[in-house]
């Protein structure tokens, strides 16, 4: 054998060797692209609804795995985000508040676990990149509605490689999260503006859509890197004030939009497990003021979700615009898409006009995963699962290890198999005072306050719309399913007596 055989061999051993490198081998870590939209109900097309327009984020409910019924750990934005970004249920009730991500992660040195799954993304090699209302702040950092951001912690401090936010006209962060198209904002007028604007002008014209021209740009840039990338993009609309450029409201006509099935008040439940829109009636000059004491006229609570649709239809046209840009940068084949909603709205229904209460409408939201390369699937009502459960996922799903305690259980078998023989129908929820347990059929809520009844039971087999406490006719049910409901009991509530 001459020597330039064994040359030309060794040369073509070398190039079969390289060359023939199955895609399994060559194949990159993925990269995850996280969207948190405020105060998004499961009312999208893909959801069922066959008048509201979102055909982008029906694309990715239809093409990834939907889940029917997905619910937050806590019915208000910063503690929902709090227990979705820590993998954990609320243990104390500072958990409870808007305040829990400040709370408990912004004083904090780093520690041997991670302050959230952003971070642990981060000492895993991902370049982190946080747009917009990913934790409670709408620009990561913490300081007051109507202070100046200068010089203010950062709530995640350890998450972020980059935090990036566009305050625009408003200045501000929180200026522009409670922005208007002329550049005024709630706290600015001293609450004297309206809980919805038609504005004349284009996408740009509100500060979703500069977070949006953000995280396109921001794209571009990561598709240069040789680096996986986590994205959060956190879209403010359809939060209060219900604002959208015109064109949103014009999809719809105003007397297609359905008011809610039940604006009336549950039977056999005390007003405390209810809420009095606070939130809402701060916009003073609204046409109405909700309560508990009186429905607000059909006219206008038809405007109010005829706002709502238009704010939902701006968030999914911009979500459409992101979707282009993975597009447009080859990143779509290798990209995780998680759409998450921070909480339910009641719009109307038992008389409330937004979240902070126990029922399904403020505790269920959409929830969305996309993973390339696997089959569309629809996890059924008969298996609720938790914003907890995002954590672990995402860490399979990457192949990042966690050695650390977390309350979720990973989604990864019902996005792959639509099946999990070991998981339990049961998603646990917190507020008011109460912990609240879905499971396939019911909703369990008990109370630990003086105010009675301190447990109620909802039948969503007959009652899906939770008009009727009926723990009272079933004592049986609420025997059985107690016992269950103490496996989320954090015990925050343990020196609680109101």
């Amino acid at each position: 054998m001459t020597k330039t055989f064994v040359l030309a061999l060794c040369c073509l051993s070398f190039f079969l060797l390289f060359s023939c490198k199955g895609p399994a081998a060559e194949k990159k870590p993925y990269n995850v692209l996280f969207i948190a939209i405020d105060d998004l109900r499961p009312e999208l097309g893909v959801y069922g609804n066959d008048i509201i327009q979102t055909p982008n984020l029906d694309a990715i409910g239809s093409q990834g795995t939907l889940f029917e019924n997905h619910y937050v750990q806590v019915p208000t934005c910063g503690a929902s985000r709090c227990s979705i970004l820590t993998g954990l249920w609320p243990r104390s009730r500072q958990h409870l508040q808007n305040t829990a991500v400040e709370q408990f992660m912004s004083n904090e040195p780093e520690g041997d676990t991670p302050e959230s799954f952003v971070h642990h993304f981060k000492r895993n090699g991902y370049y982190t990149v946080g747009i917009g209302k990913i934790s409670h702040s709408v620009d990561g950092l913490w300081y007051g509605y109507e202070e100046s951001p200068e010089g203010a912690k950062m709530e995640m401090p350890h998450s972020w490689d980059e935090l990036l936010f566009d305050p625009g006209k408003w200045e501000t962060g929180w200026n522009a999260f409670f922005g208007y198209a002329d550049g005024s904002n709630r706290q600015g007028k001293d609450k004297q503006v309206k809980p919805y604007e038609a504005g004349e002008v284009d996408d740009l014209g509100y500060p979703d859509g500069l977070s949006t021209q953000l995280a396109v740009k921001k794209l571009k840039e990561l598709s240069d890197k040789d680096q996986p990338f986590f994205m959060g993009l956190g879209l403010f609309k359809p939060h209060l004030p219900f604002t959208a450029p015109k064109k949103y409201w014009d999809l719809y006509e105003r007397e297609d939009i359905p008011l809610s099935p039940f604006p009336d008040l549950p039977e056999n439940v005390h007003p405390n497990s209810l809420q009095e829109s606070g939130e809402f009636n701060s916009y003073q000059l609204g046409d109405e003021k909700a309560g508990l004491d009186q429905q607000l006229s059909d006219a206008y609570a038809r405007k109010l979700r005829h706002a709502y649709y238009a704010a939902v239809s701006y968030s999914d046209a911009l979500v459409g615009k992101v979707l282009e840009a993975l597009e447009e940068e080859g990143l779509a084949d290798n990209t995780i898409i998680v759409v998450w909603g921070d909480h339910g709205w009641h719009l109307g229904d038992h008389r409330v006009w937004g979240k902070h209460t126990n029922f399904e409408m403020a505790l269920r939201s959409p929830l969305l995963i996309k993973v390339p390369g696997m089959i569309p699937r629809r996890i059924g009502t008969d298996m609720p699962v938790s914003s907890i459960d995002l954590y672990p996922t995402l860490m399979e799903l990457t192949g990042i290890p966690v050695d650390f305690p977390l309350d979720g259980q990973s989604l990864v078998p019902l996005i792959t198999a639509g099946e999990d023989s070991d998981r339990a129908a049961q998603a646990f929820s917190y507020f008011r005072n109460g912990i609240s347990m879905r499971t396939e059929r019911y909703r369990l809520v008990k109370y630990f306050r003086e105010a009675e009844p301190t447990v109620e039971l909802y039948d969503h087999q007959n009652d899906p719309m939770e008009t009727v406490n009926v723990a009272d006719d079933h004592p049986d049910i609420i025997a059985e399913l107690m016992p269950l409901l103490e496996k989320g009991n954090t015990g925050l509530y343990a020196h609680s007596s109101n």
